[in-house]
């Protein structure tokens, strides 16, 4: 690891020690109480003291997260193939993906989850309307960004239909949809939450969202900024997969994963 990537590690985290002690400054100078804003250390111990409960609730919401983004990659590609190969069904289908993009997710989890019986289910299914148009937006630019040069030098040589899309387009795409995937990332996560908020189910499928229901409702905030710190947390964890995912699959061949001079 060169000094370069050790400065791309160090930054972020001076700026996140910077932040937190700022936060404990303001608290304790202002003598802010707990219940409104508590400091950093109360939060961790918090965070310490109820970890059983908030890691329980922790792999719910990265259950329903992980489910919600496998469906919306293997929806998203499959319906940007299909797109790719017929501009028809691509004008027929596309503007319900859009629509179905800017509809707000709390005006139709309610829905979902009165129509689906098992919350679980319900819950997947919300995340993954709010993570599958990334996937499906960059994957069709991907697979129609292709040369085509390239395109008619596979026709010159008889490639069929399927042999330029398994060996150029998908190929070609490959950036473009990890570019989506970190953004469906996001989106999934975020989809989880809200939907576990409107859900607000308790019990043993309880996720993150539902402890910061819980937490407000008994005005215990250092728990509730405990559960915050978690989607936090996950979110970049999640992201810095992909990111790493998408450097082992493009780093030897895509310029954009490959060293760049100074």
């Amino acid at each position: 690891m060169n000094g370069r990537h050790w400065t791309s590690i160090a930054a972020p985290v001076v700026v996140g020690l910077v932040f937190l002690v700022l936060w404990h400054a303001v608290v304790a100078i202002n003598q802010i109480p707990s219940y409104i804003v508590p400091g950093p250390l109360l939060v961790l111990e918090t965070l310490l003291h109820d970890w059983e409960s908030l890691y329980h609730s922790l792999l719910i919401t990265l259950q329903v997260t992980g489910s919600a983004l496998l469906l919306a990659v293997f929806l998203g590609s499959l319906l940007s193939i299909l797109f790719v190969q017929s501009r028809l069904l691509e004008s027929a289908l596309l503007p319900y993906a859009v629509i179905l993009q800017v509809t707000p997710l709390v005006a139709i989890a309610p829905l979902i989850i009165i129509w689906v019986s098992d919350p679980y289910d319900a819950l997947v299914i919300c995340a993954t309307v709010a993570s599958i148009f990334p996937v499906i937006a960059n994957t069709t630019v991907g697979l129609r960004s292709v040369d085509t040069g390239l395109i008619d030098l596979f026709r010159l040589y008889g490639a069929s239909r399927t042999q330029i899309l398994l060996r150029l387009r998908i190929p070609s795409a490959a950036p473009y949809f990890f570019a989506g995937l970190r953004v469906a990332t996001a989106l999934a996560l975020i989809g989880a939450v809200v939907a576990e908020f409107v859900a607000g189910t308790g019990g043993t499928r309880s996720g993150l969202a539902y402890q910061i229901l819980q937490a407000g409702l008994q005005l215990k905030i250092p728990r509730l900024f405990a559960a915050l710190f978690l989607i936090t947390a996950t979110g970049i964890v999640l992201f810095l997969v992909v990111s790493w995912l998408s450097r082992l699959a493009l780093r030897r061949w895509h310029e954009s994963e490959l060293p760049q001079e100074s």
